[in-house]
């Protein structure tokens, strides 16, 4: 099967609150599936939301209370919150794609991450955002090479980037090579710019690429979040206007052409039916893994080994300094 219809969901979440996101996630889910959607993207971070904090604030200044809320809402894969996503992706029948802000079970440290879970509910894939961008860095860790993995489905590869991960040329090339149809690009990124980015990758790879953001209204920010009036100065507001994520969600085939989009200052579920089989057509121009690359001139080194915290050598003996402990996952 080739053909496969797409919903990309421009929303607004909760902040920092899990349990009423994913109920946002559950309903807005269905009713993408109610269109007839076999795969639905979320943005980046969507459970439970970006924080916010990191551009409106001076780093680091009285954000105890706002990285508490993030960490004990966090989503710990697996656990309770990916048994819902799970459950979602079951009962609508829908491949789900969601970013979420993971955590380890035990430990402070925040991932940017992307879920993938197929529709028997199981997590098909999990991607740790390997750079954070900029004040991003105060918030969540760096993933490793272990989960720079392109998922199968019974309608193509798909798999992608999150956000400006996708200006790394060399991350881009090890996911091409592993023969990505489908590229999702979960990002908070705004602007004509980033649309151009998207369409680059699109002709780049012969492939079709869903841009999905969040979108968040100062109004939005619940009455009762700790410190609400500091969170959003008026100052910031002033100079950045009411829109704290104004949204730029899009959908665009292979040529580069946009498909659906982009959809700002609203929320909006963008609908396109796609047909995966144009790839193959596209790439008869321009492979860049296959007859457009010159493997004997240029080759990618990658290492794909998870990274845990430590690493245990079982008697004390020397070991494979990068093989995690049983049961470790980087």
């Amino acid at each position: 099967m080739t053909s496969l219809r797409v919903a990309a969901v421009q929303a607004t979440y909760v902040l920092m609150d899990r349990a009423a996101t994913l109920d946002r996630v559950a309903e807005l889910t269905g009713q993408a599936a109610a269109q007839g959607a076999q795969l639905v993207a979320f943005p980046e971070v969507f459970v439970p939301g970006t924080p916010i904090w990191i551009d409106t604030q001076p780093i680091w200044d009285g954000d105890e209370d706002w990285f508490r809320l993030l960490a004990e809402n966090a989503v710990v894969v697996p656990g309770p919150a990916t048994e819902r996503l799970g459950a979602i992706a079951r009962d609508n029948d829908v491949w789900l794609v969601v970013g979420v802000e993971e955590r380890e079970p035990h430990g402070g440290t925040i991932y940017n991450t992307v879920l993938y879970l197929s529709p028997d509910g199981a997590i098909a894939g999990r991607h740790r955002k390997l750079m954070p961008t900029g004040a991003e860095r105060t918030v969540w860790g760096m993933g490793d090479g272990s989960t720079l993995r392109v998922v199968d489905t019974p309608f193509g590869r798909i798999g992608g980037l999150i956000c400006w991960e996708n200006y790394m040329p060399l991350a881009r090339f090890h996911m091409y090579a592993q023969g990505v149809e489908l590229w999702i690009a979960p990002t908070l990124a705004i602007g004509d710019g980033w649309i151009a980015t998207l369409q680059h990758l699109a002709r780049e790879n012969r492939m079709f690429v869903i841009g999905v953001n969040p979108v968040l209204h100062a109004d939005q920010i619940p009455a009762a979040f700790p410190h609400r009036d500091r969170l959003v100065p008026p100052a910031y507001l002033e100079e950045n206007g009411p829109w704290l994520e104004p949204g730029n969600t899009a959908i665009i085939g292979p040529s580069g052409a946009i498909l659906a989009g982009p959809v700002r200052e609203k929320e909006e579920t963008l609908i396109a039916d796609l047909d995966l089989g144009a790839v193959l057509a596209a790439r008869r121009h321009l492979d860049p893994v296959g007859h457009y690359n010159r493997p004997d001139v240029f080759r990618l080194q990658v290492d794909t080994s998870a990274r845990p915290a430590f690493v245990e050598m079982p008697g004390g003996g020397a070991g494979d300094p990068a093989r995690p402990a049983s049961g470790e996952t980087g």
